[in-house]
């Protein structure tokens, strides 16, 4: 009950920050929140189930192209496209999972890597379609979600916070569950999870699907959110970002992938302010990090003593 608890408190103390925050921080915390359910998806698959991805670009730029070339493209209405997104997300994903699953360690992070740069060399081999690197951004009309137009800051905050605390829920019961502790008992020993009777490829399998349609729906929601779909966000980078996050924050706990999400996002933007350099600080912050708390913040908590999922 404290751990379900301090979950509910967080999202109150979100909910609240709309209408205390200004409206540099506004915005950035709702791109910040729809960020961290991207980087909770990569959770899902690395910090509970063990699988080093470096192709979940794939996911969320998928889920990012499929709904913006549906309204932009396609004529759809918003409201009809985002779960389009989804759906592109999870299928890419179990797509992947299902030849990527039959490998183990660098050959899985291999396969993965090279399936994300296959995609995202198709954006720019089709450009005249997809819009290249440039991308293409979405109209005002475009952005509009039923009764709710997506341009507007507050809506954009609400539609951002829905989908995260959709998505915190979602994670706590699935790491309630069943499958939830069967993914943990895979990541800590498969070869004994498989001899106890478990089949380890279909949990493994569930968990790349899973992952993928978070970052779906991430991707889908980010790109209607901030009217822009680019081929940057299938690059490398945006596989290793959620890495970093989740590493940041504390793989295989809940709320670790908002908390690495955000430290990371400020600071880079402020560590730009002072230097032209700003990645030198973000990677002098990842070795201590490695150094000093090897599990991440939240990890290093749980490990001394604090309950948390």
């Amino acid at each position: 009950m404290r751990a379900l608890a301090l979950h509910l408190g967080v999202l109150a103390a979100l909910f609240a920050l709309q209408f205390a925050l200004p409206a540099y921080h506004h915005t950035n915390a709702a791109r910040i929140m729809v960020l961290a359910v991207y980087a909770m998806g990569y959770n899902i698959a690395f910090g509970y189930t063990g699988l080093l991805s470096l192709g979940h670009a794939l996911f969320f730029a998928a889920g990012m192209y499929a709904t913006g070339l549906l309204v932009d493209r396609g004529g759809w209405e918003a409201w009809a496209a985002l779960p389009a997104g989804l759906i592109a997300g999870g299928a890419a994903a179990g797509l992947l999972g299902l030849l990527a699953l039959r490998t183990t360690g660098p050959a899985f992070m291999i396969v993965t890597l090279m399936a994300a740069q296959a995609f995202h060399l198709s954006i720019l081999y089709w450009g005249g379609f997809t819009g290249g690197d440039e991308g293409f951004t979405l109209s005002g009309a475009a952005r509009i979600v039923g009764p709710f137009d997506l341009a507007q800051p507050a809506t954009r905050y609400a539609a951002a916070f829905a989908l995260f605390a959709a998505g915190m829920l979602v994670t706590l019961a699935l790491v309630r569950s069943r499958l939830g502790r069967v993914l943990v008992a895979v990541r800590e020993n498969e070869a004994r999870t498989r001899m106890l009777g478990y089949d380890t490829f279909r949990a493994r399998l569930a968990a790349m699907t899973l992952s993928g349609l978070f970052a779906g729906a991430a991707g889908a929601v980010y790109g209607l959110m901030f009217g822009y779909v680019g081929g940057s966000f299938a690059s490398i980078q945006y596989s290793i970002l959620p890495l970093i996050w989740v590493l940041l924050g504390g793989a295989g706990t809940v709320l670790g992938p908002l908390l690495g999400t955000a430290l990371m996002f400020y600071l880079i933007d402020l560590s730009s302010s002072v230097t032209t350099a700003p990645q030198f600080v973000v990677g002098a912050a990842l070795i201590g990090l490695v150094l000093f708390a090897p599990r991440g913040i939240l990890g290093t908590l749980r490990e001394r003593g604090w309950r948390l999922p």
